[in-house]
């Protein structure tokens, strides 16, 4: 079994949440190119060893946060709620729009660890 560490709920079973994929900025819609939109939507970095990815809490408290995991081991480093995000780190889901975190979460499906 596969712990991961919800910020809010603590450690939980990984069958809990669901894998949004990595932290990446939307695009601009007037501007972007349906080259660059393919690129948004199918170009993954995939790689091996510690990578930040956004995770969503869906039968706990419903929200996003980040990860620091290890591909290969799945070691988590830490994880963190969007507002308390590393240097660096691109944004997460739901910052902003907290009704589409708690109401319409990503909890129609998708592949777990």
């Amino acid at each position: 079994m596969i712990l991961l560490p919800c910020p809010w709920c603590g450690p939980r079973n990984v069958s809990e949440f669901r894998y949004v994929g990595e932290p990446r900025r939307r695009p601009d819609v007037a501007t972007t190119t349906p080259q660059q939109w393919r690129a948004y939507l199918y170009n993954h970095t995939n790689a091996a060893g510690w990578v930040r990815e956004q995770w969503f809490h869906r039968t706990g408290c419903r929200q996003y946060f980040g990860a620091e995991r290890h591909t290969i081991t799945d070691e988590v480093r830490r994880t963190w709620r969007p507002e308390q995000a590393p240097a660096g780190a691109e944004p997460l889901l739901g910052v902003t729009d907290r009704a589409a975190t708690t109401e319409a979460g990503p909890d129609a499906g998708g592949d777990v660890l």
